[in-house]
């Protein structure tokens, strides 16, 4: 009796909140699509301009001197993306505390995949490119999204072992480390020290409250304004201040109240069916009339992203996975063999989320933005089809 209740705590606790992730994540993805969709449709109608004019809508929002005056399109980017990492940052603290990153020797070969998907796409983008502004851009092939690559999982139902979700789902939240990381280090403009300095007071206010046990949720919404506000001036992107305010919120229940779960609960899909959908309406508008087309089919940008989406993550993944095996770190999860790999690791590169994101911040000149998005779609969508079609000749009799 004692062992079915531990049982039924450990599956409170951990995998129905995975479970519940894996779901909205899925269901997100085909949100997520109707919106890029609805973007690139709405670009190339006859009403484009209303849409490229919707996007670049000042909206002032604040009180006297602490007022900002920024695009809908930034809005979006800047504030309703904070949002999305902050929930990021909750899952990543999460995984951490107690779920597939808690042990080392099983986060371990899932951790090295994804670094090599992170770094082999990058190279071959680097190399594609060579030197110029478009060098920028060297970390729009390294990421993953999360939502199109274990929504297409799920396309293939129960052909598919729950061990191979697993794996694919504890590569791109490393992966979101990664990026992450990058977007922090190698994509934020001149550095303001004292609003930095606030915003490292408000982030400490914050972890102040959870020593002091402070379980309501609401005494942390003026520190986190604070935070983002801080960092928003700082010269670091403003998502940073939602990511290190997730790896903030306790894991562990405060007075038996469980912040993290309370908080992934209510905003994850809010998240997931408002705010990525909404992302993807801003920013995936590309208009292909003028020239546009045709100028990204002939441009080094372009079929650098999409091959490094698609041959990177495939070499990248596939290659760091069995050279630890070999090297005997870490082991696939139950279910998993290793003819799922190509297929894992070509849906690593469907990378549309966040290398939109990063396009956005890489390159100041629209043209070359632009192209750098066709070969996102290029990339994603040769990398989910190459990523079903070894799939199900892997599951084929």
């Amino acid at each position: 009796m004692e062992m079915k209740t531990v049982n039924r705590g450990m599956r409170g606790r951990v995998l129905d909140p995975l479970i519940a992730f894996l779901r909205e994540e899925t269901a997100g993805g085909v949100v997520l699509l109707i919106g890029a969709v609805a973007a690139l449709a709405w670009a190339n109608s006859p009403w484009s301009d209303a849409y490229f004019d919707l996007w670049e809508t000042q909206v002032a929002i604040g009180i006297g001197g602490a007022t900002l005056d920024l695009s809908l399109h930034a809005w979006v980017n800047d504030a309703l993306m904070a949002v999305f990492f902050f929930v990021a940052g909750m899952e990543i603290k999460r995984e951490l505390v107690s779920g597939e990153l808690r042990d080392r020797r099983a986060a371990a070969l899932p951790a090295l995949a994804a670094v090599g998907g992170v770094v082999t796409p990058a190279l071959i983008y680097t190399l594609i490119v060579g030197g110029g502004e478009g060098a920028r851009g060297w970390a729009i092939p390294s990421a993953t999204d999360i939502a199109f690559a274990v929504g297409v999982l799920a396309l293939l139902g129960p052909r598919i072992a729950p061990g191979v979700r697993l794996f694919l789902l504890t590569i791109a939240i490393v992966d979101d480390v990664i990026a992450i990381a990058i977007i922090a280090v190698f994509y934020a403009s001149s550095l303001e020290p004292v609003w930095l300095a606030v915003a490292v007071a408000a982030l400490g206010g914050v972890w102040a409250l959870t020593r002091a046990g402070v379980a309501a949720w609401a005494a942390y919404v003026p520190l986190a304004l604070v935070a983002w506000f801080a960092v928003h001036e700082s010269g670091v992107h403003a998502t940073i201040a939602g990511v290190a305010l997730g790896l903030l919120v306790p894991a562990r229940p405060i007075r038996g109240r469980d912040l993290l779960g309370g908080l992934e609960c209510r905003l994850h899909p809010v998240s997931a069916f408002a705010i990525v959908p909404l992302f993807a309406l801003a920013n995936a508008g590309v208009a292909f009339g003028g020239g546009v087309l045709g100028d990204a089919l002939g441009s080094t940008v372009t079929w650098a992203v999409a091959v490094g989406l698609l041959a990177g993550k495939l070499v990248g993944i596939s290659l760091a996975t069995l050279l630890a095996l070999r090297a005997g770190v870490g082991l696939l999860p139950d279910g998993m063999r290793l003819r799922d790999l190509p297929g894992v690791a070509a849906l690593g590169g469907i990378g549309f989320t966040v290398s939109l994101f990063v396009s956005e911040l890489a390159f100041a000149d629209p043209a070359v933005t632009a192209t750098a998005k066709v070969g996102i779609f290029l990339g994603s969508i040769a990398a989910g089809l190459l990523g079903t079609a070894l799939l199900l000749a892997r599951r084929a009799p």
